[in-house]
């Protein structure tokens, strides 16, 4: 195993071991549904507030998610090198395509990756949206997601808020009837 490789392993299991215990509190996945296939949902109730979260996107400039605060957020964790995420590109294009309309924004966070590998990866599979650069994870943490692999997903709702999580790949038949039930919620 090289070096890179460990480290990335090793840096794998400390957010997955932070996120697993919500930095410290109990986890706010715990309080909500999981089904058996990985997907965690949330009742307006029960859903915890996103962090301030920030990032220089693989292009430059700047994202902060308080900006769309109004809309629905889609946040992708991916990376180059995995195989499951290049599997569900075209699943999250197609979903974004179709749900931009309903005010409903994407994000991705590339992780533990190299910035020129990523910007091929979404050439490659004409991902339009932006991407957070964020080879630490630390982005990911902010979150404080129940986050054990990548590829994972998060919708927040207009209000900011984790409605739901996907902790593997996902497809359009599964993300975008779930992305267009929250998008459909009154705010409030």
């Amino acid at each position: 195993m090289t070096m890179r490789r460990l480290a990335a392993v090793v840096l794998t299991a400390a957010v997955a071991a932070g996120a697993l215990t919500g930095c410290g509190s109990s986890s706010w996945a715990s309080k909500c549904t999981t089904s058996k296939d990985d997907v965690v949902e949330c009742t307006p109730e029960q859903r915890p507030e996103a962090r301030e979260v920030t990032g220089e996107q693989l292009d430059g400039g700047t994202y902060d998610v308080a900006n769309d605060r109004g809309k629905v957020v889609v946040v992708n964790f991916w990376g180059s090198w995995c195989n499951p995420c290049r599997a569900e590109a075209d699943d999250l294009e197609g979903t974004f395509q179709a749900t931009k309309a309903k005010n409903v924004a994407f994000v991705g966070v590339n992780v533990r990756d190299d910035r020129d590998a990523a910007k091929r990866f979404e050439q490659a599979f004409q991902v339009s949206y932006p991407s957070i650069y964020d080879p630490s994870s630390a982005v990911a943490l902010k979150f404080d997601v129940t986050q054990t692999t990548t590829p994972a997903t998060l919708i927040l709702d207009r209000e900011g808020r984790i409605a739901a999580a996907i902790r593997r790949s996902t497809t359009i038949a599964e993300l975008q009837p779930l992305v267009e039930r929250i998008a459909a919620e009154a705010k409030g």
